[in-house]
């Protein structure tokens, strides 16, 4: 389980004495729960109207800022790919793991300043966020966009690997099929010429006295001694031939009614240098965004993830205003069930424990909704759930599958 209980219950003689109450009988006397006091600082509470309206705000802020979160923690297991595994040991709130953080809750002065109204301190947990799933969006697009090209380029090397495997066994012979970029060498050619051209022209080797004989009359201007055989396979050769542009089809024609098969080549250092590297580069440039964008993703799901834990203070400090009044006398806590066998148990003690302080609430199940309907601020809870305390559930299994254990 990596289920939390969030609850607030009204100060007794005191809110010292209203947690000692919950812990020694969820805690130590039945062993339900393990419990935790959670700090919320002394906000401003504003008028009743605004936290009315509020109270329902803030429950869609923490479905938002929640998601929000969620889709970065999914994200950051997609780029990590094969160390996927390391993905719960990447995912920490301000340095700690999650239970570590939600158990010892301390809010965050500085980022959420109390001297603001609660309605101000919502704001900036929003554009917070909203500016954090834009960035994400930015960021993820560019590196799925990159990450798309080079499995394209590898399946595609992949295919040409296939292609060129089939042409070793084809009774036309590999030459016919295979990249000539990886053959040729730039002396070969005749470059920055005019008016000639070299081409490339496989022949099969039965057929090699004939080629001699016959490719400087297979049409005219043909230079002389100009075919230089520079790589053979079992059945074929690769030869140049040197000629002028004018008569480049003509040769062609002649060519093949000899069995001799002109390829279609022309020399690019360039070109042929970034086919080599193109599959390197994007690896590389791959490689390079990696590390910044983990760090990215491990930042801002920290910052999400706090800022979820703060909307839930908030939910809590609102609530349990609307619910207890003022002036402002109520503890909050913290607690995790021992065991998903004792939620039933846990939940029947705590109604017992909080039933006077609204009969309304009855047993505490979540089908009482027509007998609350018009209670202040039970908009804002977002469920179905109601019981005569303030209560909130929050679920540290970020990612689906990945079970986040209490420290």
């Amino acid at each position: 389980m990596s289920e939390y209980w969030l609850i607030s219950a009204p100060g007794e003689k005191t809110c010292q004495q209203t947690w000692e109450t919950l812990n020694s009988t969820t805690g130590k006397q039945n062993n339900l729960s393990t419990n935790w006091k959670f700090h919320i600082p002394d906000l401003k509470v504003g008028t009743l109207d605004q936290l009315v309206g509020l109270s329902d705000d803030l429950g869609k802020l923490d479905n938002y800022v929640e998601s929000v979160a969620k889709k970065i923690a999914a994200y950051l297991g997609e780029v990590l790919e094969d160390q996927r595994d390391k993905l719960a040991e990447n995912l920490l709130a301000n340095g700690v793991d999650l239970p570590n953080y939600l158990t010892k809750f301390q809010w965050d002065m500085a980022k959420y300043p109390i001297k603001q109204s609660l309605k101000s301190i919502a704001d900036i947990v929003s554009k917070q966020v909203t500016q954090i799933e834009a960035d994400l969006k930015t960021k993820s697009a560019a590196y799925n966009a990159l990450k798309g090209s080079l499995q394209a380029m590898e399946r595609k090397q992949t295919e040409i690997s296939i292609e060129r495997q089939f042409a070793l066994v084809a009774h036309r012979g590999s030459l016919l099929a295979r990249n000539l970029g990886d053959l040729v060498k730039k002396e070969d050619f005749v470059l920055d010429s005019e008016y000639l051209t070299t081409l490339l022209v496989v022949v099969p080797k039965t057929y090699y006295n004939d080629w001699y004989n016959k490719y400087e009359r297979l049409t005219d201007m043909v230079v002389p001694r100009s075919t230089k055989l520079i790589f053979e396979d079992q059945e074929s050769g690769l030869f140049t031939i040197t000629l002028f542009y004018k008569v480049i089809d003509e040769f062609k024609h002649h060519a093949r009614e000899n069995k001799f098969i002109v390829r279609d080549f022309v020399y690019n250092e360039e070109e042929l240098t970034a086919g080599k590297n193109e599959l390197t580069k994007l690896a590389t440039d791959k490689k390079k965004q990696f590390g910044p964008l983990v760090r990215w993703l491990k930042v801002n799901f920290s910052e999400s993830f706090t800022a979820w834990i703060h909307v839930k203070a908030l939910r809590v400090f609102v609530e349990s205003v609307l619910r207890y009044g003022l002036p402002v006398n109520f503890q909050s806590m913290l607690l995790y069930p021992n065991k998903k066998s004792n939620i039933k148990r846990l939940r029947e003690v705590l109604t017992q424990l909080y039933s006077h302080l609204d009969s309304s609430a009855g047993t505490g199940g979540g089908n009482q909704q027509s007998d609350v309907v018009d209670i202040p601020g039970l908009t804002g809870l977002g469920q179905t759930e109601y019981y005569p305390y303030v209560f909130y559930k929050i679920n540290l299994d970020m990612v689906e599958g990945l079970q986040v254990k209490p420290s």
